[in-house]
């Protein structure tokens, strides 16, 4: 498969296209300056400079040309103000939807957050974490809506830098709780080559159940 991954330079990305370019997949991530470049080739991927929150579609969807799947994993990131979480977090994943679309690519998964299922519209001086987590919600609705995309939404609990177990729990529901980032990538992995999990939207975190087993067991 050819894969592009927005957000390219990001942490559980650059796990991804590792695992991806060790399975034989041919992998492209967007990244916003030439200065990551050598990340993500040292990872295996081919390193492609688009900033999205300034670029249009018709600079972006060339990138997207003969690709079998796109995986959204961009975040504005810790630090980032309210304004960054909506241009990245929501714009910049519609349109990178929108650039998937117009290039023809129907497997779309997107890196959302566990806390995003039930985001509530942020008021006044909202945190900004609930700026994110309603950001969040907002891209996996718009996401939800295409009937151009064969989507799956990921919404993984708390992240960490640890070890992957290769055990996890992924359902449609799973109640709060923690989940590696390494565990997040090979749970990505997996279902980009299960397309009978197209239309879902799957919360994740740490549990019992092999990646493999786990992500088979919800296709109908």
């Amino acid at each position: 498969m050819r894969i592009v991954i927005a957000g390219g330079h990001g942490q559980i990305a650059l796990r991804l296209e590792r695992l991806l370019h060790a399975r034989g997949d041919d992998v492209a991530g967007i990244i916003r300056t030439a200065e990551q470049a050598g990340d993500l080739l040292t990872a295996g991927a081919e390193p492609v400079v688009c900033d999205l929150e300034s670029a249009s579609l018709d600079e972006l969807a060339p990138h997207m040309e003969g690709a079998d799947a796109a995986v959204f994993a961009a975040g504005a990131g810790p630090g980032s103000g309210v304004a960054r979480k909506d241009s990245v977090d929501r714009a910049a994943c519609s349109l990178f939807a929108d650039a998937a679309e117009a290039a023809g690519v129907r497997r779309f998964i997107v890196v959302s957050a566990l806390g995003a299922r039930n985001a509530p519209a942020p008021r006044g001086s909202a945190s900004v974490f609930a700026a994110y987590l309603y950001a969040k919600a907002a891209a996996d609705a718009d996401v939800q809506a295409r009937a151009g995309l064969d989507w799956t939404i990921l919404r993984p609990g708390q992240l960490t830098n640890g070890p992957g177990t290769g055990l996890v729990t992924l359902a449609e529901s799973t109640g709060g709780g923690a989940v590696t980032r390494d565990d997040v990538a090979s749970v990505l992995a997996a279902l980009l080559h299960e397309p009978g999990t197209a239309g879902q939207t799957l919360e994740l975190i740490g549990g019992s159940v092999p990646v493999d087993k786990a992500v088979a067991s919800l296709v109908a």
